[in-house]
């Protein structure tokens, strides 16, 4: 699936061969998070000085953004297969849930499909957890409905916000467009810990936590998928690459947030006309968890291999110049 990603990875491992990783006996100095309004100029990462990167093992724990599970998953698969003693588990808990664990200590990274909030910043700061930002790429999330729906092909933010807002009423498609059929409506979408459910929320419906709950909820955007697919009067919504992977079994709708009907796809989403449903995708890692030598070198991977495999798994990747912003951040923490 990923043959561009591996024949860079094969090139990227002679490389390794020769670095170094950074010593684990001190905890680096806070940071503030490392995604910057303007392009920061790259400079030369600090050479490791540590044990050869061959000998790396230990366990790297993630968690968070279903969104951005599949990047995380597919960077810990082909990380693993260049440092197999180091097992890198990521799972699934929603954005909000993820940093739930991630400030409570349970975890070196978290997955987020929203930036953190100042109540999460809070509690991380309580528990004296200081962390990194860094941008991975961009997402349209995608309105769906099942194949066998043929009308309902654009609707429009205030079409949505009357579907999804608190106390709607809607559970008629023809409650939604007059043109459209006399049938039942049923919903499916992530739920309240998920940083889909967040954002969706807050730009549809304008508020956060804004959003009726008598629909089929799951922090697994897989569940959705299969609900949606068995549901001929199924609407649902979640991230693109989910959607990408399974465009034969569902069809994405247009939306039309006042200048027309757009469809999310690379193009639209990188060039913002797919408004305003697109969004950043981030991933945070505990300052003190880099002077780990294995969490180190997966950042390291993370980010030197991410616009490649942001483009393959589904998303939209951003310019080189905010990686290399992420490049230079992690570079403080080399030793």
């Amino acid at each position: 699936m990923r043959t561009r990603f591996v024949y860079a990875l094969t090139l990227l491992a002679l490389t390794l061969s020769a670095c170094g990783a950074p010593a684990a006996t001190q905890a680096p100095a806070a940071t503030q998070p490392a995604v910057a309004t303007q392009p920061a100029v790259a400079t030369q990462p600090a050479q490791p000085t540590a044990a050869p990167i061959a000998e790396l093992s230990g366990d790297i724990a993630i968690d968070g953004s279903s969104t951005v599970y599949p990047i995380t998953e597919a960077i810990a698969e082909e990380f693993g297969a260049v440092h197999p003693k180091v097992k890198v588990a990521v799972g699934i808990s929603g954005t909000g849930g993820g940093f739930k664990k991630f400030c409570n200590g349970e975890t070196d990274i978290s997955n987020a499909s929203r930036a953190i909030k100042d109540s999460e910043k809070e509690v991380c700061a309580q528990s004296k957890v200081e962390y990194t930002e860094f941008l991975v790429g961009l997402d349209g999330l995608t309105v769906v409905v099942n194949p066998k729906n043929t009308f309902a092909q654009c609707l429009t933010v205030a079409q949505l916000k009357a579907v999804w807002d608190t106390g709607s009423a809607v559970k008629n498609w023809k409650d939604v467009d007059p043109s459209f059929p006399d049938q039942p409506l049923t919903l499916y979408g992530p739920g309240t810990d998920s940083g889909t459910f967040d954002f969706f929320t807050e730009v549809i419906n304008g508020k956060a936590k804004q959003s009726r709950a008598d629909y089929t909820a799951s922090e697994d955007d897989n569940v959705l998928v299969q609900g949606i697919e068995g549901d001929a009067n199924a609407l649902g919504y979640f991230g693109l690459a989910y959607y990408i992977e399974n465009k034969d079994k569902l069809r994405a709708v247009q939306v039309d947030g006042g200048k027309g009907c757009v469809e999310p796809n690379f193009d639209t989403v990188n060039q913002g006309a797919y408004a305003p449903l697109s969004r950043p995708l981030y991933f945070y890692v505990k300052n003190s968890a880099l002077s780990r030598p294995e969490v180190f070198e997966f950042t390291k991977f993370y980010i030197d291999n991410a616009q490649l495999i942001v483009d393959e798994v589904g998303y939209v990747a951003v310019p080189q110049a905010r990686y290399d912003e992420g490049k230079a951040a992690l570079a403080k923490f080399a030793k």
